[in-house]
């Protein structure tokens, strides 16, 4: 789908997690593509804002670039920094599962509490579009970072049915593994090659795969598409975690070390129970918000190039049964390029 550049043209864009892995990449992909009025990276990492101010494209765009410290955790600071901001996309969120097990509050005072600071602070300074990034974790949650995000999920969605008349629209986009993003499976597996082996939870193990400008690319879509409570989900492929072992490091020994705390075999994005809320198009589907704010069989026909249909009950989005696996050979093209 080729985005209408006055989606994104002369406006004003803010990025919460802005520098980390996605914000980055998005943010370079507006700079490269698009003409935006102004681009503001809001993140809690000043090393990695400092970086970021001496990095293509970003220092050819220094013009258009602003870097905002702050926490989610702050909606004061979230409303100075979205003064006159025309989109947000909300990137920021504490992710590794471990640690989120470990550390329960520190999980919901960003992901949860932070959404809330997200849409209050967006109502506020009457931005205009707003899309939250998601992870399968989030479909029927298992462990703490999972539930965070379905809360957070809960949120935006929710959240057009308290805007008022203000002019503004929230939706979620939902997608899984990036491969060779910071604290992934593939940049592990690297390092820890050095050992002589590869730590695998489980043989059978699955996971959704999407690469980073894919993700990217996925969010840019949504925005354009947006009438505000979706939850989107993109069609994309799975891989086996022993494919992945093999890919970054072939004939070396793969050691069964047994499922992490909050760690599931095989992801969903959509349940048997989302199933009758979901609308499936032919490159994504659509979970339907709890309180629609507009008509859904006008949704269905009318929100993309070819009509949606409605899923019946039963239907699963689910990693292990996916219909589409990556070889060890797409694998290894994708790990190359994206690394």
């Amino acid at each position: 789908m080729d985005i209408d550049s006055a989606v994104i043209d002369g406006k004003s864009i803010l990025v919460t997690g802005g520098s980390g892995s996605f914000g980055r990449r998005f943010i370079a992909t507006l700079l490269e593509r698009f003409e935006p009025a102004r681009v503001v990276v809001f993140s809690r990492d000043e090393l990695k804002q400092f970086e970021m101010q001496n990095l293509e494209p970003y220092k050819s765009h220094a013009s258009v670039m602003r870097y905002f410290l702050g926490d989610v955790r702050d909606e004061a600071r979230l409303r100075k920094a979205m003064e006159d901001v025309d989109i947000v996309v909300h990137a920021a969120a504490l992710k590794q599962v471990p640690a989120a097990e470990y550390n329960p509050f520190e999980a919901v005072k960003t992901n949860v509490h932070g959404a809330e600071n997200v849409v209050n602070a967006s109502i506020a300074q009457n931005v205009s579009r707003v899309v939250a990034l998601s992870t399968d974790k989030a479909a029927a949650p298992i462990n703490l970072y999972g539930a965070t995000k379905l809360a957070s999920d809960k949120i935006f969605a929710t959240a057009n049915s308290h805007k008022g008349k203000r002019d503004i629209t929230f939706s979620v986009v939902r997608y899984g593994n990036v491969l060779g993003s910071r604290g992934s499976v593939v940049p592990f597996f690297q390092e820890h090659a050095r050992h002589g082996y590869l730590p695998i939870t489980h043989e059978e193990m699955t996971r959704f795969n999407i690469t980073l400008q894919m993700g990217v690319e996925f969010v840019l879509q949504s925005l354009a598409r947006q009438w505000g409570g979706e939850l989107f989900v993109p069609k994309i492929p799975s891989y086996r975690l022993t494919d992945v072992a093999t890919a970054v490091a072939p004939g070396l020994e793969q050691r069964v070390v047994g499922i992490r705390p909050g760690e599931k075999l095989h992801e969903e994005m959509i349940t048997s129970t989302d199933a009758m809320s979901t609308i499936e198009f032919d490159e994504y589907y659509v979970i339907l918000p709890a309180y629609q704010v507009w008509d859904v069989d006008d949704f269905i026909a009318n929100s993309a190039e070819s009509p949606g249909k409605r899923r019946e009950y039963g239907f699963q989005y689910n990693s292990g049964t996916n219909e589409r696996f990556l070889t060890v050979d797409e694998l290894r093209d994708q790990i190359a390029t994206e690394l």
